[in-house]
């Protein structure tokens, strides 16, 4: 038998409902792939939780909706990309939303009031069993990316007016950048070596990772476009160092609760202040020594 209530509410509960049926298969997906049993377990209990959920709101709603496949499909794929702590913390800012309608909903429907107080269990269970690998690495992985941004940034730069040549640029900088991989990860293995880090070596290997895939993806548009297009690919380059500072920024916010905005801004300031000075570096040392490439 259909429960009644006023049309708000009901459109209300139509899409909570919705919420639900694709979080219980979200869940259940992701704990599919999860290698810790524990994880896993909670995973498939919260899971199970938001499938009463749903039922409880079929009462009101008369409606039996299936999960939306591509709401699940991209939660599961960022879930593989990114890690599971990024997926899920993505979902519970979308639930932020969800506790003011659970307010607006308890004085109406009684059961809101239960239901609200389970999706902050789930919240918390979810902040307390997100211990993903990668992100105790964190730190590491910020120190390669920093390093490759702001070293190759100016090396990049500062080249491109030097030599005014993509493919010399591209040399220049896969040989300074592979090499500066090999050194980078050899101190960050050492530093965390005199300061008797067990996971050293998994550490420093999360540093020279991180140097490499930048370096590289800095290097592309000196081997993509024309030799002589070197203006062209260095506004490309500034505009993949931008990409590279957003998505890693935003990353890690979201995945660490952290202030996107003022880490965005510190590090874009950073690699821009380094960009520019290379420019003039370059310009200056290629008049100085009145070489013409």
């Amino acid at each position: 038998m259909t429960k009644s209530c006023s049309q708000k509410a009901l459109q209300t509960l139509q899409r909570m409902q919705q919420n639900e049926i694709d979080e219980m298969q979200i869940y259940q997906q992701i704990a599919a792939n999860l290698k810790s049993e524990e994880d896993r377990k909670i995973l498939l209990q919260i899971a199970k939780e938001e499938e009463i959920h749903a039922k409880l709101w079929e009462q009101y709603t008369g409606n039996q909706p299936k999960p939306r496949k591509f709401k699940v499909f991209k939660t599961v794929l960022l879930a593989k990309i990114f890690g599971y702590t990024f997926a899920l913390k993505m979902m519970e800012n979308g639930e932020d939303k969800a506790d003011k309608a659970y307010a607006a909903l308890i004085a109406e429907i009684p059961e809101a009031q239960k239901i609200s107080e389970d999706e902050e269990r789930h919240e918390q269970a979810l902040l307390a069993m997100l211990d993903e690998e990668r992100l105790q690495f964190v730190g590491s992985m910020v120190l390669g990316m920093n390093d490759a941004l702001v070293e190759l940034t100016g090396t990049l730069a500062g080249l491109t007016f030097a030599l005014q040549n993509n493919r010399l640029v591209a040399l220049s900088g896969l040989i300074t950048g592979i090499s500066a991989t090999f050194s980078m990860t050899a101190s960050a293995y050492l530093s965390a070596k005199s300061e008797n880090d067990p996971q050293a070596l998994k550490s420093s290997a999360y540093t020279g990772i991180m140097y490499l895939i930048t370096v590289a993806l800095m290097s592309l548009p000196f081997l993509l476009l024309p030799p002589k297009a070197y203006l062209p690919a260095l506004a490309v380059l500034l505009m993949i160092v931008l990409l590279i500072i957003l998505i890693f920024n935003y990353y890690i916010s979201v995945a660490k609760n952290y202030h996107f905005r003022q880490r965005f801004l510190e590090m874009l300031i950073i690699s821009g202040s380094v960009a520019v000075l290379s420019f003039i570096v370059g310009l200056l040392v290629k008049a100085w020594l009145g070489i013409d490439i």
